[in-house]
């Protein structure tokens, strides 16, 4: 089976019929081309034009018309608690070290990873590592490159 297209959350096609799930963590939630199994053991070929960031309840179209429910994986995370200012600053570390981030209202997640926990402990952050889906922020310029357009007779020089 081969998945050729995505359907995002809550915008499946009326006539859309679900015939399987995939549990996928982040790293697989962002792909173009890659071999994937269901739930159920089936091997779909996921072969899309571009690269797709898939999120919990998107859906692959299938060849036939099937649908394939997307899942987020949980995988092994770390949840960081501190007053807003220290998490101001532990998100500024963060970034600094281009580490993906998943913003929690009042709390920030990343990927667990015990040499960031010394660190922010050190920063003054309470850190709960634990096993949940991770969905990071996007880039700032996921996608950018799509969108804008040079103009090589426009110069920068103004």
């Amino acid at each position: 089976m081969r998945a050729i297209a995505v359907h995002k959350a809550g915008h499946w096609p009326p006539e859309a019929r679900e015939i399987d799930a995939i549990a996928l963590d982040f790293d697989h939630r962002h792909r173009r081309r890659v071999l994937l199994t269901t739930a159920t053991g089936r091997e779909i070929l996921l072969d899309l034009d571009t690269v797709a960031r898939l999120e919990e309840g998107d859906a692959l179209r299938l060849e036939d018309g099937g649908i394939v429910r997307v899942i987020a994986a949980p995988e092994a995370v770390l949840d960081i608690h501190a007053a807003p200012e220290t998490l101001l600053r532990i998100a500024w570390h963060l970034g600094n070290r281009h580490l993906p981030v998943q913003v929690l209202g009042a709390a920030l997640r990343i990927r667990a990873d015990h040499v960031i926990a010394v660190m922010l402990a050190g920063l003054g952050g309470h850190v709960h590592a634990h096993e949940a889906p991770f969905d990071p922020e996007p880039g700032a310029y996921e996608g950018a490159h799509a969108a804008h357009h040079h103009d090589p007779r426009h110069h920068h020089d103004h």
